[in-house]
């Protein structure tokens, strides 16, 4: 890399500390991130899934949409455009999974969507996209929501952490207890001490319970040291969090899904309510929607385990047993939980059954595996 890139490569605010405490930083979605700590991927990695980790996802794109009306109603009505989610039935503070589509059905971005519950604000919807369509994201969104409705950029003023592991309750439980009684999926905006406010939603990225935590630029570095001052919490990178998310079957974009797959094929019609799945709905893509939904022939994303200590890396070829090409590998690597190698890719639609034997193509050698159920490590999402 040339100076002239590292400059040019954005920073978030926690980016001194990541220095301070060892990182390895590599450029990430325009951002100069950490991908790992002295600890290493595989140590970062088991000290999420048995304690808690602390993630800087300050390089995500948050925003608000809102209504010139006022009302929750015309905001979700807007945004419902834009999305296959129900958001009208939100609950104030609930939050929700979905997807930006383009106008042949394939996926622009995924996002989650909260409909803010603090007093006064519950006619917001709270949007977290992805760093690297952010920008993309952001022109899209304004571009096509209904006149009436507008977007609010806090890219400017607000960080993310995110706090996963089984130890996260307890830790953030100590600055509120109120976070102990959330659920999966909810949200509160609370101070987290006298003078820091966040919004905390209960939901993450690697599959373990935890938080996602939102607050002022100026306040993150008090609340990093306040959590890590925990002899739970260690700092973790891109690297374990990429592991942790796909032991847990969590797509990431760019790999898993992009623009050339619907959500159906991605395998993530559970995020798409009922009434929200006819060609009708009303949404950019709908139509691509509900012809997957029939088609049963269209291809799938499946969990895949090869056999033996080789992991399959992204692009790997997929093959059935008579040596025809069925599909690729997107996401691969060892998974230091489910202790082997594992895989997520896309198959033709009759190769999908889990226990379906498969060949993988590594280093031009047909390896043996087969398809399997996801998640490859067990969720462990709060529910009440």
């Amino acid at each position: 890399m040339t100076d002239s890139n590292q400059t040019q490569l954005k920073k978030t605010k926690l980016h001194a500390k990541h220095i301070a405490l060892g990182a390895k930083m590599v450029p990430f979605a325009g951002y100069d991130m950490p991908v790992q700590y002295p600890m290493g991927v595989l140590k970062e990695h088991l000290h999420t899934r048995e304690k808690a980790g602390l993630f800087d996802v300050s390089h995500m794109g948050q925003c608000f949409v809102t209504a010139d009306d006022g009302t929750f109603e015309s905001a979700a009505r807007a945004l419902e455009t834009l999305v296959p989610a129900s958001l009208q039935d939100l609950a104030p503070g609930q939050q929700r999974y979905s997807q930006l589509l383009n106008a042949q059905g394939g996926i622009l971005d995924d996002l989650m969507i909260t409909r803010l519950g603090f007093q006064g604000q519950t006619h917001r919807l709270y949007l977290v996209v992805n760093a690297g369509c952010k920008d993309a994201d952001f022109v899209h969104i304004e571009a096509n929501l209904p006149e009436g409705a507008s977007i609010d950029y806090k890219d400017d003023v607000l960080s993310l952490l995110a706090l996963q592991g089984p130890k996260a309750v307890d830790v953030l439980g100590q600055l509120n207890p109120a976070v102990r009684d959330m659920v999966f999926m909810s949200s509160l905006d609370i101070p987290l001490t006298q003078t820091i406010w966040a919004h905390v939603s209960r939901s993450g990225y690697t599959g373990e319970d935890g938080f996602e935590i939102s607050v002022k630029h100026e306040d993150v570095g008090e609340l990093t040291d306040m959590l890590l001052s925990h002899a739970d919490v260690e700092m973790i990178g891109l690297g374990a969090r990429d592991s942790l998310r796909l032991e847990a079957g969590l797509c990431l974009y760019g790999h898993d899904i992009d623009t050339s797959v619907s959500p159906i094929e991605a395998g993530l019609f559970w995020s798409i309510q009922k009434h929200r799945r006819s060609a009708q709905a009303g949404y950019i893509g709908a139509a691509r929607v509900a012809a997957d939904m029939a088609d049963k022939t269209t291809k799938r994303l499946v969990g895949i385990k090869p056999e033996g200590r080789a992991p399959a890396r992204e692009h790997t070829e997929i093959q059935d047993m008579d040596g025809n090409t069925i599909g690729q590998i997107t996401s691969g690597g060892f998974g230091p939980t489910a202790g082997g190698p594992v895989a997520m890719g896309y198959v033709a639609r009759k190769f999908t059954k889990a226990g379906t034997p498969l060949q993988l193509i590594v280093r031009g050698k047909a390896r043996p595996a087969k398809v399997v159920k996801m998640p490859f490590a067990p969720h462990q999402y709060y529910r009440g």
